[in-house]
């Protein structure tokens, strides 16, 4: 008897999500509770796990397609044989049977063949499992003419990226042994052939193409862009500036990063000191960790700094809540697993509920300055950016140090913009002086 799998509960609030990726197909042996496919949801990707152990026998639906909470998607038959399920309804029967038995076709994959219906599949390095491809990836092996199992994947589980396979192709093109494989009927020209006509000639596939690719909006890409575009519309947005001199945080960190990471296990970053010094400013400041609800001002005892984070599929905020209560140690290794399970997608919506204020670093990317927008309905975002080092004037001389600027994007309506510029000062001078963080000064 098939148990059937059901979309389980997402979140508060939510209702439904996307079906992105199929992570296991029909005839398919599966284990309890291991992952059969990935939903995404308006915050995060969550994995569907399996109840029982069987065999895969039917997907109910297709990769894109919107599923609700409870919904049953796929049927697991624990009495059932690996392989004896028929292909999925998804792809065609001819589709299916030459994916079986491969006809005038062996050695290639589906995609290679050119056949944009077929799921296309990977095998990976550590054993025998086939993994379907998503189908961005999916597309990106068609066009690029590669073949998926010869490359190795750097995504969660050693899955296939859109990046791997652009990359792949780029090898390919660059290598000298298969640019000579793919062009194997090329000759060099004779000595005595004539000189081509007048005017440049474009050269196959390369010069003169103009591509297009329609991608559909992921639903967290979707609810970015509305919050964000909410977030403009609501809000009376006013940005302030300040530069900060990093020297002193530099100093700390050399001097006692050793002694840090032996004791503590985490690496001392830059976030603890930011995170800390927000946690003091908004003490003199409270305005700038509050919110506007109705026609009321709540304001907060607490520090739930939202961290961005920059994920594959979009940027998201999880919270290190109560911030202002942790140790320097507590915040990076909080910080470090929040980055490590962004990048998996393995965060939760809870995690990502809530905060009260937002800290998004964009000088890991190298930007020098920007205005970041509100992460409603918090009123205040704090903005770090690249360090490098400027010429500044110290005690009438001028001197190289390394520089930071800052910039806190405020809600205008609860935020005066003397308190706005207080608060950064507040930041300025804990940061040039980290002996303010020990002394709550």
């Amino acid at each position: 008897m098939a148990t059937d799998v059901e979309v389980p509960a997402l979140g508060e609030s939510i209702t439904e999500g996307t079906l992105a990726q199929w992570l296991k197909k029909p005839g398919e042996a599966v284990a309890a509770d291991e992952p059969i496919a990935s939903l995404e949801t308006d915050k995060v990707s969550v994995e569907v796990p399996s109840p029982i152990a069987g065999v895969l026998t039917e997907q109910l639906a297709g990769e894109g397609d919107t599923v609700a909470v409870g919904a049953v998607i796929a049927r697991i038959d624990e009495k059932a044989t690996a392989g004896a399920a028929a292909a999925p309804a998804s792809v065609p029967a001819q589709a299916a049977a030459a994916a079986t038995t491969n006809p005038a076709g062996a050695g290639e994959t589906p995609a290679l063949r050119g056949d944009a219906t077929a799921p296309v599949a990977e095998a990976e390095r550590d054993g025998d499992q086939i993994t379907t491809l998503s189908p961005a990836v999916r597309r990106a092996v068609l066009e690029y003419h590669v073949d998926p199992t010869s490359i190795r994947g750097t995504g969660k589980d050693g899955r296939l990226t859109k990046d791997d396979v652009i990359a792949a192709a780029e090898a390919q093109k660059t290598t000298p042994a298969q640019a000579g494989a793919q062009a194997p009927q090329a000759k060099a020209p004779a000595p005595e052939a004539k000189a081509p006509a007048a005017g440049p000639r474009p050269s196959p596939g390369t010069a003169g193409e103009r591509r297009e690719e329609r991608v559909a909006m992921t639903r967290l890409r979707q609810t970015i862009a509305r919050r964000l575009k909410e977030a403009q519309n609501t809000a009376a947005m006013l940005t302030t500036f300040n530069d900060v001199d990093m020297s002193a945080v530099i100093d700390a960190r050399s001097r006692y990063k050793d002694l840090f990471e032996k004791k503590h296990g985490i690496r001392l970053g830059f976030m603890a000191f930011f995170v800390k010094a927000c946690a003091l400013a908004a003490k003199d400041v409270p305005s700038v960790n509050g919110s506007i609800e109705g026609d009321e001002i709540v304001y907060h005892d607490y520090l739930d700094v939202s961290v961005a984070v920059s994920a594959p599929k979009g940027l998201v905020v999880p919270v290190v809540r109560n911030a202002d209560r942790m140790s320097f140690a507590e915040i990076e290794k909080t910080i470090a697993d929040y980055g490590k399970r962004a990048k998996e997608g393995t965060l939760t919506v809870d995690e990502m509920q809530g905060g009260t204020f937002t800290i998004s670093n964009g000088g890991v990317f190298g930007s020098l300055l920007s205005t970041p927008i509100i992460n409603p309905p918090q009123s205040a975002v704090l903005g770090m950016h690249r360090i490098e080092e400027r010429p500044v004037v110290k005690d009438g001389q001028i001197v190289a140090r390394p520089m930071m600027y800052l910039a806190l994007s405020y809600d205008h309506r609860l935020i005066d913009g003397r308190e706005a510029v207080t608060f950064l000062v507040r930041v300025k001078e804990a940061i040039e002086d980290p002996t303010r963080l020990l002394i709550d000064l």
